[in-house]
């Protein structure tokens, strides 16, 4: 079976080795991107359209991750990379950490739900309008700041802090308003009335579960998936590389600067896409290209593992190879513990670990036919 599925492949494979070998940019050329140190808002929001794709599905709201030790993978992702190349990812806020870690020129964040999308726009403009991190969590709460923390207060000190802090409705109001009026007349951002009720509820659930909110939201009651308890967004927020450090873009004042200078400059683009969809990663691809920029790093989180529950994998492999890349160019993959995949750890431990894995390599691999399956992914990464 083996055998003839390679054969089917084979037609494929000449033209795809050929793209890759094309898109496979030297390191040295890194220097040459013209990548734009600032982004208009116009030509912001004109990539978020033009880029994007019809609004997908997913089984979950997914509005914080559920991946604990999403930041075990930075201290030898900082040695393996350099900063100010390109940053591709999905999903919510874990994002942020891997953004500051790297500090790309520019990020793309492609998620098939356009919810994911809105929900970065909720983040920027909550971010903008905020001084520091004490200021970013009291408006993400709608909690009153509290007294006693400042800009060195640890992550966990100001969680700590914002626990004796209850909600209040009327800055919820507030707060929702001024996030409408950034987005609409500060940006002049064209959003719907289905995009702005989007986003009125995920910064309700935030309003709602505080610091508590799980990827299980709304079902509070049930923080749990299987025999699993899901992390809450403050235990996300103070967690730490495996030596102690939190590397995530609250673990510091000097981290959410990083952050916020990217979201200032319209340098953090939140696409609506499929990875094996024929519109959104072809787009990028070709802005990268024409500005002579190389990825550094792809966050995929485990959205493979659905990609090869139909063929939508061939296309996600054939996007890919359209990507410029180099030899140091980094997958970054979430891998749970579930198929009897490597990953194997105790059911009270966390549910799922992060590996690194080329992205030249995985391309080529695709290319010779030796991925027919996840499994043929996960042995790759590392």
């Amino acid at each position: 079976m083996n055998a003839i599925r390679r054969t089917l492949l084979r037609p494929h494979v000449a033209r795809h080795a050929l793209i890759a070998a094309l898109c496979l940019v030297p390191r040295s050329d890194v220097g040459a991107q013209s990548l734009p140190a600032r982004i208009s808002d116009a030509d912001y929001w004109r990539m978020v359209t033009q880029f994007s794709e019809p609004n997908g599905y997913f089984r979950s709201d997914n509005l914080v991750s559920n991946e604990i030790t999403f930041q075990h993978v930075i201290p030898e992702l900082k040695k393996a990379t350099t900063t100010g190349g390109v940053y591709l990812g999905v999903g919510p806020d874990q994002n942020f950490t891997y953004l500051v870690a790297l500090q790309p020129r520019i990020a793309f964040i492609v998620d098939i739900r356009r919810q994911n999308m809105l929900q970065h726009l909720l983040y920027k403009a909550l971010i903008e309008q905020s001084k520091d991190r004490a200021d970013f969590l009291s408006k993400l709460f709608s909690r009153p700041r509290p007294k006693g923390v400042d800009t060195a207060s640890s992550a966990g000190a100001l969680f700590l802090a914002f626990r004796g802090v209850a909600s209040d409705s009327a800055a919820y109001r507030r707060n929702l308003a001024a996030i409408k009026a950034s987005l609409i007349e500060q940006h002049r951002f064209t959003l719907s009335e289905d995009d702005l009720y989007a986003i009125e509820y995920v910064y309700s659930a935030f309003y709602d579960a505080g610091p508590d909110l799980t990827y299980n939201y709304p079902r509070m009651s049930q923080n749990s998936y299987g025999s699993r308890r899901m992390p809450s967004y403050e235990e996300l927020m103070t967690a730490t590389d495996g030596y102690e450090q939190n590397r995530g873009y609250l673990g510091s004042e000097a981290n959410y600067r990083i952050l916020a200078d990217l979201q200032k400059k319209n340098l953090i683009v939140p696409l609506v896409g499929d990875f094996g969809g024929d519109k959104a990663l072809r787009a990028v691809a070709k802005y990268l290209k024409d500005n002579r920029a190389t990825v550094t790093a792809f966050y995929t989180s485990n959205v493979e593992q659905y990609l090869f529950q139909s063929d939508a994998w061939r296309g996600f492999f054939a996007n890919l190879a359209a990507l410029p890349v180099d030899s140091s160019s980094t997958f970054l993959r979430a891998v749970f513990n579930t198929g009897g995949m490597r990953v194997q750890q105790s059911p009270s431990g966390p549910r799922s670990v992060t590996l690194r894995a080329s992205i030249a390599e995985s391309v080529k691999a695709f290319n010779e036919g030796r991925i027919q399956s996840y499994f043929d992914v996960i042995q790759m990464s590392r």
